[in-house]
């Protein structure tokens, strides 16, 4: 490893507010790789998560954070989670949908929507 990258990211510089979320992004390759070696050492349930991950990766943070409140119990309404799953499915995150998907029927059973 060069002495460069070793300067920048170091966690004197995260706590000084040198470095900024894109520098800590996971590669959604990286999260697919790990996904292979979860599933070959027998943890389905750990790939399918990192999976996720990688879908959620490349989609904007901002967005990301109004995944996780929409999912937070009473927050949203079936047609909420509804154009939740449509929009995830159209941008690529077809397992991320399905979560949103299995949610919405969850939240529905036990009473959990607004």
């Amino acid at each position: 490893m060069n002495d460069k990258f070793t300067d920048k990211y170091t966690v004197a510089a995260a706590v000084d507010g040198k470095l900024d979320l894109s520098d800590l992004r996971m590669d959604p390759a990286v999260l697919a790789h790990q996904a292979v070696i979860a599933e070959e050492n027998g943890n389905p349930q750990l790939a399918e998560n990192f999976l996720r991950a990688a879908e959620l990766a490349t989609i904007d943070d901002e967005d990301v954070m109004r995944l996780y409140e929409a999912l937070r119990p009473y927050r949203s309404s079936a047609e909420d989670l509804d154009a939740l799953q449509a929009s995830l499915e159209s941008r690529g995150a077809a397992r991320c949908a399905e979560l949103v998907r299995q949610a919405a029927e969850a939240y529905a059973r036990r009473g959990l929507l607004r």
